[in-house]
């Protein structure tokens, strides 16, 4: 481009940001500037650019120079980029590329994924050990060439390589390796694939027995496969996608996005609901693959076992992925920051977050506070943290649950190279307001200050971050489970609330939960709460299908434990509500996952019923009318469907109705809306309409997910506001 405008002078690549010495007419240099910003790569992020007049030095050329680390400052780190269309031409045209699996340029391929350090260099990524051959050497150091400066550049001869591990022998032939690999995935066997960020289980998506048995061999029960199509045009023949939903699926990211099911692949996928979780191919070996393929579809999904991080080491995936899988795929390139494939959801024509890793992070949220030298630990699930550089909040990739060593140890691991690779040094350290969270133990273990952040403050906090507003707001937090300032669990919750402080409003009526964190894996036990918080012990005297497939003994147990008070444990959690009333018309009484029940009970709602239940409000929302309702449906013999889109209409009732009431006391029009409930497409698609046709002014999660993973950025704000206002012994509401 210097060239093109007759630029003289030089480019640096520093690590706080892209300095650049332009000498030319003044003509040529407004063309040069505005070409920066209309011609930048598609993956590229220009948050300013800034111009400072200077005195001619009279360069003769214009040069590149080399990097420098000079300062305490960053750039933003690249997340990993799919192959561009340029590069999926060279894999047949360039001699030393000829289907070379590897291939990428300026434009495309790992980069998150295989950094160490900054300034972004080769020899601070795992491509250190690869010495460029003459060719590739060549094009590194050409200005007009493509891969100029592209750091994993590599070619048939001098790059990384595939090795195919089977029982019987190690594979190490390109040519061979593609079509072993075809015909094990033909022929129902299941392959763990190393890809960008980790290991991957793939095997034919339209093979049931392929499927079921992947399940066994992963233990992963219930949990719906995400399907990697060979083209658009096959993802569309099995999914109605609307053009937003193409729009996310075909962008350079490369999300896997859920869309609506049309054409059913193996049943063992989506396990009932009726969606898919699809993306496209986003490795040159992805295509090549489907070259060989005669199925249009495989299963990909994370190569570990259930609840455990994603394997990235070849030895230990030869350990224990055997044990899933028929071959192993390795390559000798070190990942070194673990990324799973992100999930997106597109409602309202907006593409939401559900996980948020592979080509979004380390992507910063960029802020009008100074979050410097504060980080956030995040929740307990799904966890992501998030650390504070200057103006800029940087959310790790997605680690995962805390609930076990090796996630604890992932978490630990990319915490502190995130601190390293972002030359932070903490001061502060926010965490959720539960103890017994492994996130908040680290965090009170930790050599910063910490700050105890409430759970749905924090989501409300997190979806104003990222609109990068400060100002009183009607916060709306729907979720399963949050510590609350009165040491009940809290999800059901109305704030008025700005980033220093909240007001809890209302919320919805505390139930007992029996048995504590049962509850999550056995919905049944929020649904005879309920069920005994409006009839009493006449629970026993209905004729319902949900109570006879109950062991009468147990149930009999819990109704003595509730009315004894002993571990029932006092929860206002909308998730719990959504758990209870799927338990309630038998659709799922016992969950194989995470937020199955409310997502079973999503599944069904009829999409043409604009009934609704009563419910009562007044200082708290009351259920009980609403179980009444749900009860006398039930009596009736009303369809499933029909009661859930019922429910989930007077969810919405319930929100519309206590959001202008807030708006009328508090004279504020701004609603944020946060928590996992607002995944809920059904929900989330009507009441965020009808707000904005009832003229409030709507928040919702975009770039960050709405569920915990989102929760650190609510941290991390939270804190930085208390310590600009100097209030970090503020109580944790007024």
């Amino acid at each position: 481009m210097a060239n093109k405008h007759s630029i003289k002078g030089w480019v640096e690549n520093r690590n706080d940001g892209v300095i650049i010495h332009a000498e030319s007419k003044k003509e040529n240099l407004k063309q040069f500037f505005d070409d920066i910003i209309t011609e930048a790569p598609k993956a590229s992020n220009i948050h300013t650019l800034d111009k400072e007049k200077i005195i001619d030095v009279g360069f003769k050329d214009f040069r590149i120079l080399k990097s420098e680390n000079n300062s305490d400052q960053i750039t933003d780190i690249s997340p990993d980029i799919c192959v561009c269309d340029a590069c999926l031409q060279d894999l047949k045209s360039q001699p030393h590329r000829i289907r070379y699996p590897f291939t990428n340029c300026t434009n495309c391929g790992p980069r998150f994924s295989i950094i160490k350090d900054l300034p972004y260099d080769r020899d601070k990524t795992t491509m250190e050990p690869f010495i460029m051959c003459q060719t590739c050497q060549h094009e590194y150091e050409d200005v007009l060439d493509r891969r100029f400066h592209a750091q994993p550049v590599a070619c048939n001869n001098c790059g990384p390589k595939y090795t195919l591990i089977t029982d019987e022998e190690r594979i190490t032939d390109f040519n061979k390796i593609l079509s072993i690999s075809a015909s094990l995935i033909e022929e129902g066997k299941i392959i763990a694939i190393k890809g960008v960020g980790g290991f991957q289980l793939a095997c034919d998506a339209l093979n049931e027995k392929a499927v079921r048995q992947l399940r066994e061999r992963k233990i992963r029960e219930g949990k719906p496969f995400a399907v990697m199509f060979s083209t658009i045009d096959s993802l569309k023949e099995y999914t109605h996608l609307t053009s937003v939903e193409e729009q996310s699926i075909t962008s350079w990211r490369r999300p896997i996005v859920i869309a609506k099911t049309k054409k059913e692949l193996a049943a063992g996928i989506s396990v009932g609901f009726p969606t898919t979780g699809v993306m496209l191919p986003y490795m040159p070996f992805h295509y090549q693959l489907f070259e060989q393929l005669k199925t249009p579809a495989i299963v990909l999904t994370s190569g570990n076992i259930s609840d455990e991080p994603i394997v990235i080491a070849n030895e230990i995936a030869e350990s224990s992925l055997t044990r899933i899988a028929d071959a192993i795929l390795v390559y000798n390139r070190e990942i070194y920051n673990r990324t799973d494939d992100s999930v997106a959801i597109v409602i309202n024509e907006k593409e939401r977050m559900i996980r948020r890793s592979r080509s979004y992070s380390p992507e910063p949220v960029n802020l009008h506070l100074n979050v410097d030298g504060i980080v956030a630990t995040g929740a307990e699930l799904v966890n992501c943290f998030c650390i504070g550089k200057g103006n800029q909040a940087i959310l790790s990739q997605h680690i995962g649950d805390l609930k076990n060593l090796e996630t604890l140890e992932f978490f630990e691991e990319s915490f502190d190279r995130f601190l390293t690779l972002f030359r932070v040094k903490p001061e502060f350290i926010s965490h959720d307001l539960h103890p017994d969270y492994l996130s908040s133990k680290f965090a009170k273990e930790f050599n910063a200050r910490p700050v105890a952040v409430q759970h749905h403050h924090a989501h409300i906090a997190a979806c104003m971050a990222e609109h990068n507003f400060d100002e009183k707001v009607i916060g709306v937090s729907l979720d399963g489970t949050g510590l609350g300032i009165d040491g009940n669990i809290w999800g059901g919750e109305f704030f008025i609330a700005d980033l220093a402080e909240f007001e809890r409003y209302s919320h919805f009526e505390y139930i007992p939960l029996p048995g504590g964190d049962k509850v999550t894996k056995e919905p049944w036990r929020s649904a005879v709460s309920l069920l005994y918080l409006v009839y009493g012990k006449e629970l026993f005297t209905l004729d319902l299908p949900f109570l006879d497939s109950l062991d009468k003994s147990k149930v009999r147990i819990i109704v003595e434990a509730i009315e004894k008070n002993i571990n029932c444990p006092l929860s206002s959690g909308a998730g719990r509500y959504f758990d209870a009333v799927a338990a309630l018309i038998n659709i799922c009484t016992h969950t194989k996952f995470h937020a199955e029940a409310p997502m079973r009970l999503e599944s069904i709602a009829s999409e043409n019923c604009d009934l609704s239940y009563p419910f009562t409000y007044k200082e708290v929302i009351s259920f009980k009318p609403i179980i009444v309702e749900i009860i006398n449906d039930l009596m009736n013999n009303v369809d499933n469907s029909i009661i859930s889109a019922k429910f989930h209409n007077t969810i919405i009732n319930v929100v519309l109705t206590v959001v202008k009431k807030m708006r009328s006391d508090s004279n504020i029009n701004k609603v944020v809306l946060s928590g996992g409930s607002f995944q809920n497409k059904y929900i989330s698609t009507r009441l965020e309409n009808m707000l904005e046709k009832d003229k409030f002014d709507v928040f919702v999660h975009q770039k960050t997910p709405a569920n915990d993973g989102g929760i650190a950025l609510g941290q991390l704000v939270i804190a930085a506001k208390r310590r600009e206002l100097g209030l970090l012994n503020l109580p944790l509401s007024i």
